[in-house]
């Protein structure tokens, strides 16, 4: 097993006196031999882990490690979410998105309802969670230091007592994987792979705020889940991403090497379009082009030119525009 020079794939091993065995993920040997953390090791980029026949083992450095690019969408997705690393990173995920999402609320947590979709998401909604409940219990402290010895019974019980406002809100069918299906079925299944619970969402007063562990094409949500929240009748719907925007193609493939269908793409060429900064698209091509006469193409990112000229938030706010369906396909409008 060699690992590449750049370490963008993980591989672990694990070696004892009866076995020697390898996995891309740490958790998975851990569960089947039943040993810790810190028997099971990392394959480091560039090396090679060697069995001969007879059993002798070796790990020899093949390849000379460059410089580390780790896959996120590896981490976010798909790894599992029991490995104890992958696990606190998930979590802090969530835990630092707390602060954006009390300024997209404006600090409203009495009328803010927060759950998560799909449920590999679940881990980064803890973290989430866990930083709202912190802010939380700074401004309970706050308030009840201010009150000196005003305050009875009720008024402390009621300030102690407020909590964050989470529910399960949307229930995915584990056996249908909307993500790794062919463009031709995917929106016809996206419609029938997610249901809500009722009677969580006071019509017309909360917002919901919905965590997703990533946004690709944004099919799902704009087939299937935002329609499906407006059901509930919330205020507002915010939706926040645990994984940063997805503007180039995945090493892993899956069916993420079609740029154009990535939504942040489409934000972008939005953009570019409504300011009238075509020539941007123009300079990109004619550089790929010449790139590709010159047998370079690998020397330099051209797509990074179309993002360029936009900040992280106006390509957040075009994708928002773009994943949310028309209004005469909402209930609430």
């Amino acid at each position: 097993m060699i690992r590449d020079p750049h370490g963008i794939r993980p591989s672990y091993y694990y070696i004892n006196d009866d076995v020697i065995v390898a996995a891309s993920e740490r958790a998975a040997i851990r569960t089947t031999f039943n040993v810790g953390e810190n028997e099971v090791m990392e394959l480091m980029p560039g090396n090679a882990l060697i069995v001969k026949e007879n059993g002798e083992y070796s790990i020899e450095e093949i390849i000379p490690a460059r410089e580390r690019r780790a896959c996120s969408f590896e981490r976010i997705y798909f790894s599992r979410g029991n490995d104890e690393k992958i696990y606190k990173e998930r979590h802090a995920l969530g835990y630092h998105l707390s602060e954006t999402v009390l300024k997209a609320i404006d600090n409203d947590l009495r009328n803010t309802i927060f759950s998560f979709i799909p449920n590999t998401a679940e881990v980064a909604f803890y973290g989430l969670i866990k930083g709202l409940e912190d802010y939380l219990n700074r401004i309970k402290v706050e308030r009840i230091m201010s009150w000196g010895k005003d305050f009875d019974e009720e008024k402390l019980n009621e300030m102690v007592n407020r909590r964050v406002r989470i529910d399960k809100i949307a229930i995915k069918d584990v056996k249908m994987r909307t993500f790794i299906t062919e463009d031709s079925s995917r929106n016809e299944m996206v419609q029938h792979v997610y249901d809500i619970t009722y009677g969580t969402v006071r019509p017309g007063t909360d917002t919901l705020v919905v965590i997703d562990d990533s946004i690709v094409r944004g099919t799902t949500l704009r087939e299937s889940i935002i329609k499906m929240l407006d059901r509930l009748g919330p205020k507002r719907i915010i939706i926040m991403s645990s994984a940063p925007q997805i503007r180039y193609p995945d090493c892993y493939g899956i069916d993420m090497s079609k740029m154009g269908e990535f939504v942040a793409f489409q934000a972008a060429i939005a953009l570019i379009r409504e300011q009238g900064k075509e020539y941007i698209l123009q300079e990109a091509y004619g550089l790929a082009k010449e790139l590709e006469r010159t047998n370079t193409l690998n020397a330099q990112n051209v797509v990074k030119n179309v993002y360029k000229p936009f900040t992280p938030e106006q390509i957040s706010a075009k994708i928002a525009e773009i994943i949310t369906p028309p209004v005469s396909m909402l209930k609430w409008k």
